[in-house]
């Protein structure tokens, strides 16, 4: 079994553990909906397209496994760390690039490097694209205004 596929199993194990199955099914919706966007912008930015899949399923981990979204950013890369850790394949700097995209994901008005930057956009992105008729969550506006602008084919007329 490959490196993500094995993070899909152990996401998938922790997400089934979840009790309310509206949590659960929003975990497993978003999870894989961020994996998934993550890989396509990496694709299209030319970065790593498995560490980017990896970072979107682990960045939030911890809200849907806790219930306690509070810092979740840093407790999740804290998380991922201890996951990447016990699956073979992550170099050090791989769970370290990884580990820095979770951890920065939620500063969503910061500027960091282009793999945080990615999984912003991948977080912003599929809240989008989940229902394109919701408005944007509270500091996601900008951010979501500069991905539709770069993205046309996204925008949906309201």
């Amino acid at each position: 079994m490959n490196r993500l596929e094995r993070v899909r199993q152990i996401v998938d194990s922790i997400l089934r553990d979840v009790a309310d199955p509206e949590d659960r099914r929003c975990g497993f919706v978003h999870l894989y909906g961020v994996s998934l966007t993550a890989t396509l912008l990496a694709r299209e930015r030319g970065l790593d397209p498995d560490l980017a899949a990896v970072a979107g399923m682990l960045h939030d981990l911890v809200s849907y496994e806790s219930g306690d979204p509070a810092d979740h950013g840093p407790r999740s890369s804290r998380r991922a760390r201890e996951l990447l850790r016990d699956v073979d394949g992550f170099t050090v700097e791989e769970i370290d690039a990884i580990c820095s995209a979770v951890a920065h994901h939620s500063d969503k008005a910061g500027e960091h490097g282009p793999f945080e930057e990615l999984l912003k956009d991948a977080d912003v992105l599929q809240h989008y694209l989940y229902n394109t008729r919701l408005a944007p969550q509270r500091g996601h506006e900008d951010r979501r205004a500069r991905l539709l602008e770069a993205l046309p084919a996204l925008d949906t007329p309201e």
